[in-house]
């Protein structure tokens, strides 16, 4: 009794390979952040699985997953989550948004996100942290840090007030921080090798990408380590320490 509750809003739709190895995407994020004593429910919010706003108040915090949509879009869930995502910054609730949820985060307090202007970023990127965060200070992360990406969309433009916290050579918004409560993330901390190797696959099929670059994309993925706990750390610390 008495442990932290948190919540899911998964935007995803689970692929068969996920829901067999991890059981769905809840389970990679359950995995990586869930602690003993703490209560993680799962809404299915691209499918219309929301909260009510009665249930809200009760959690410490939420995480928003990544997407084949568009944070831009205006599909009926979208609209409605953008709703959720107002009142959650209103009531200080502590927010992390993961790739769409990043761009959805930053649509919803106001920033503007749209197609990345250099196409698809896939694979394991660099990213720079800016020495100016107490985030990064106060856990000892180094200056640099790898994470699996896999997206076309980026943020363009950052709400007003929040703070650009991460960059790389290939987007200019890789992280941000608004307040102490809400944090964006553009890659992938959770995601494993497999997971991203199988989205390659995925990519290819729904002719996204071409077949001709998976092997060049594969070899790149499998030939470097992300930095998985490092990322884990500094998820763990914002949402449940006191950044």
């Amino acid at each position: 009794m008495g442990g932290k509750k948190f919540g899911v809003l998964l935007c995803a739709e689970d692929s068969d390979f996920v829901k067999k190895m991890y059981g769905g995407y809840f389970g990679v994020f359950v995995k990586m952040l869930a602690e003993e004593g703490e209560t993680w429910d799962l809404y299915r919010v691209a499918c219309g699985e929301f909260p009510d706003d009665d249930e809200v108040e009760s959690y410490d915090g939420f995480v928003i997953s990544g997407s084949s949509r568009d944070a831009h879009g205006n599909d009926a869930w979208i609209c409605r989550l953008l709703t959720l995502l107002t009142k959650l910054d209103s009531l200080k609730k502590k927010v992390l948004g993961i790739c769409f949820g990043h761009q959805i985060l930053s649509r919803a307090l106001g920033g503007k996100s749209g197609r990345a202007i250099t196409g698809w970023d896939i694979g394991i990127r660099t990213v720079h942290l800016s020495s100016s965060s107490k985030i990064f200070s106060s856990l000892k992360i180094p200056a640099l840090l790898s994470i699996y990406e896999i997206h076309r969309d980026e943020v363009w433009e950052l709400p007003p007030k929040a703070e650009l916290i991460a960059w790389s050579e290939k987007t200019g918004v890789e992280m941000f921080k608004y307040g102490d409560h809400i944090m964006g993330i553009q890659g992938h901390p959770e995601y494993t090798k497999d997971i991203l190797l199988n989205l390659i696959d995925r990519l290819v099929k729904l002719n996204f990408i071409l077949d001709s670059e998976t092997e060049d994309l594969k070899a790149k993925v499998l030939a470097r380590e992300p930095d998985r706990e490092a990322w884990r750390r500094l998820c763990l610390n914002f949402l449940k320490g006191g950044l």
